[in-house]
């Protein structure tokens, strides 16, 4: 594809976002809910298409975590059209007044919220992410360009099709969700650089694709960072409840960014936990520091590397703090800032851990696996930001929108 199709795409997709800008919250339901339903109903269509996918992924020699990744099933498939429909139940965040004030020279003004306008989104191997992001740039008012990775290119293009046929029957332009087909690498570039079409881009994948979004990209960014997470187990906690936690985050689902990736034990309860931990996760490679290893002698050294790594795989970092501040001077140095999680029945060490720890989501009691945009309520995401912009953690519908001033007056004129 040419420079020149991508642009046109650009323009399709702006054209068609101020139309369901101005659109109201029933047509905007009504597509989303329609979508849900076709999404549901081609399950075996959309199965087939996913087949295709993963037997290219694996005649290319995939990992398996990586063939996870992409993999789809019917139970996967009616998650994503639940997740529409969680999305439509939402409250409409368009036209909602954020702030409003009077001042003393009458004028009277808010803070209004509106769409962004057109959302890219560029993305790597899981097909949800096309349902789940397109269905919460719509119901935003938003238009989304997605531009998906080419191992899922027959899921992405059948699940695009479903939003495009629902947008269609509601009335609303069917260019109010476009899929860029190329997935070549020039592709990816000229899709970071359709400047005043994209309005805000959302990356979401490994290290490269973050790389060449820094390095290319001229359009608002909104990074979907690394998820090294790490759980700490305090002094004063239940061990019982720490295992389960541990157990949870790190091999429920382990190739995705809320897995925890790093455990972080208090000295005091590591000769305890540890040989716990070890036994409860056959599966898991653990790799520790000295004093992990001096207490589990069959675990490996782990590295500096390791304790920075994200894993997205059966393999967990450890190490044995010394106190609470050990385990927040831990996080500060090799965490990425996505979610951390102690676990204590300390609630001063709770309170500290939630205060001191600088991350987009912090969890006390809890698997990191709930920092989760429908875990969380949010019926889904489009996203997770490690960033400090306008958005931070989960992106939901708020998230997809900014703010207008409206001022009101009555002639006023300034002097």
């Amino acid at each position: 594809m040419a420079r020149a199709d991508i642009v046109d795409l650009g323009r399709r997709a702006k054209a068609a976002s101020r139309a369901l800008a101005v659109a109201g919250g029933a047509a905007k339901n009504g597509a989303v809910l329609m979508a849900a339903d076709l999404v549901e109903e081609r399950c075996a269509e959309l199965l087939d298409h996913n087949a295709a996918d993963l037997d290219r992924a694996r005649a290319e020699g995939a990992a398996e975590v990586q063939v996870d990744r992409l993999r789809l099933t019917r139970e996967r498939v009616t998650a994503m059209a639940d997740s529409l429909r969680q999305v439509a139940a939402l409250g409409d965040p368009v036209g909602e007044v954020v702030q409003g004030w009077v001042r003393p020279n009458g004028l009277r003004i808010e803070r209004v919220r509106v769409p962004l306008g057109v959302v890219g989104v560029i993305y790597e191997n899981r097909p949800n992410v096309t349902s789940d992001a397109a269905g919460l740039c719509l119901k935003a008012g938003n238009a989304t360009m997605l531009r998906g990775s080419s191992s899922a290119a027959a899921s992405n293009a059948a699940i695009v099709s479903c939003l495009r046929e629902a947008l269609a029957k509601v009335g609303l332009p069917e260019d109010a969700v476009i899929n860029v087909a190329d997935t070549s690498r020039q592709a990816a570039i000229d899709f970071m650089q359709l400047d005043g079409m994209i309005d805000c881009l959302v990356p979401r994948g490994g290290h490269s694709l973050m790389a060449s979004v820094r390095e290319h990209a001229t359009v608002p960014t909104v990074i979907d960072g690394d998820g090294n997470c790490h759980v700490y187990v305090d002094a004063g906690a239940d061990l019982d409840m720490a295992l389960s936690i541990v157990v949870n985050a790190k091999t429920q689902r382990p190739g995705v960014c809320n897995a925890a990736e790093s455990l972080l034990v208090h000295e005091a309860v590591a000769a305890e936990f540890l040989p716990r931990a070890q036994a409860a996760m056959p599966d898991v490679e653990l790799r520790g520091d000295a004093a992990s290893r001096g207490i589990v002698p069959t675990m490996a050294a782990a590295s500096e590397d390791d304790f920075a790594a994200e894993f997205l795989g059966p393999i967990l970092s450890v190490a044995v703090v010394a106190d609470l501040d050990g385990a927040i001077d831990h996080i500060a140095r090799y965490g990425s800032g996505h979610s951390e999680a102690i676990v204590t029945a300390d609630l001063h060490a709770a309170q500290r851990f939630c205060r001191e720890v600088d991350a987009a989501a912090v969890v006390v009691n809890a698997s990191t696996r709930f920092v989760d945009g429908g875990e969380l309520g949010l019926g889904s995401e489009i996203g997770i930001s490690t960033q400090k912009l306008h958005a931070r953690g989960p992106m939901g519908l708020r998230e997809l929108t900014c703010v207008k001033y409206v001022v009101h007056g009555d002639g006023q004129v300034r002097r």
